[in-house]
């Protein structure tokens, strides 16, 4: 596919080879393993990886930008390896007709995302079921994502899979355009030191939603709930849609959590339907906000 910069070659650092197009330099790559660095530009590019464990790498952070290309109707990057790296590299603009156009479609193996932005699409990330997987998210930014229009199921700023594990740390989402910021179905999630900035979101629910339930730590993030929301019943949800992995020290403490100025409604911090034994240290809380409620 055409990118703005025809110079612009993606370079194995390993074997110091380039190729005109992503898909080229993943399938050099193969079952193996190599670095793919990309140079400053927009692409209008996409790839599928089948299988190794590749590292995508913004040469300068920032100054990568994948716009509006998927493939097989997905993702920019549709990832079924054994393990990828994407670090720097911004996604954005992903629409396809199923509603779930996404900057990152995991369908397995492990993900570390580094320094990257995901904005104006309908999803950041979107993964399938992998329940030995591992995905890191740290530094990264996920912004006016999201949807819950239309015939199809919510989109979401992520959405993770029966996967293993999540971890999100030193991250923001904000400004959603529906649905939920983090939507997680992982047995594990360890969500530290984030900020969740809805005051410019539209239509959207919960900030963090574990709906089958989650063991792990979420703790150090700053919460601010939005005028127009769908669902503002709670900031962080837990089994909502069923129990299938136990809550059980779930710990949730050292937060701040607020409602916007000048919004006369009341909130739950956590609203609970597993029954497991949740732990709720010591949050700071905004007006009219309940620390916790039984569902």
């Amino acid at each position: 596919m055409a990118q703005s910069n025809d110079k612009a070659q993606y370079k194995i650092i390993e074997t110091g080879r380039s190729f005109g197009s992503l898909s080229a330099a993943v399938a050099a790559i193969g079952d193996g393993a190599g670095t793919i660095m990309i140079p400053p530009g927009t692409y209008r590019d996409c790839a599928v990886q089948q299988g190794g464990s590749i590292r995508y790498q913004a040469e300068i952070a920032g100054e990568t930008i994948f716009d509006g290309a998927t493939c097989e109707g997905k993702a920019a990057l549709v990832l079924r390896g054994r393990n990828a790296e994407v670090d720097g590299i911004i996604f954005q603009n992903m629409k396809v007709p199923d509603a779930n156009g996404a900057g990152i479609r995991l369908e397995q193996g492990n993900l570390t995302v580094t320094k990257s932005w995901f904005r104006n699409s309908q999803q950041g990330l979107l993964t399938a079921d992998d329940a030995k997987g591992a995905i890191i998210i740290d530094q990264s930014s996920f912004e006016r994502l999201g949807r819950c229009d239309g015939d199809y199921a919510c989109a979401h700023s992520i959405y993770i899979g029966n996967y293993g594990s999540l971890t999100v740390t030193r991250s923001r989402f904000e400004a959603g355009n529906g649905g939920h910021y983090i939507k997680s179905r992982s047995a594990r999630a360890d969500i530290r030191d984030n900020a969740f900035d809805d005051s410019r979101g539209k239509t959207t629910n919960y900030m963090i939603d574990l709906p089958a339930g989650a063991t792990g730590v979420v703790s150090g993030n700053i919460f601010v709930q939005g005028k127009d929301k769908e669902n503002y019943s709670a900031f962080i949800a837990v089994a909502a849609e069923g129990k299938v992995n136990s809550s059980d020290a779930l710990s949730i403490f050292d937060n701040d959590a607020r409602i916007g100025p000048n919004i006369d409604r009341n909130s739950v911090f956590v609203a609970d339907w597993s029954g497991d034994r949740i732990s709720l240290g010591a949050n700071i809380l905004g007006p009219r906000l309940k620390p916790f409620e039984r569902r």
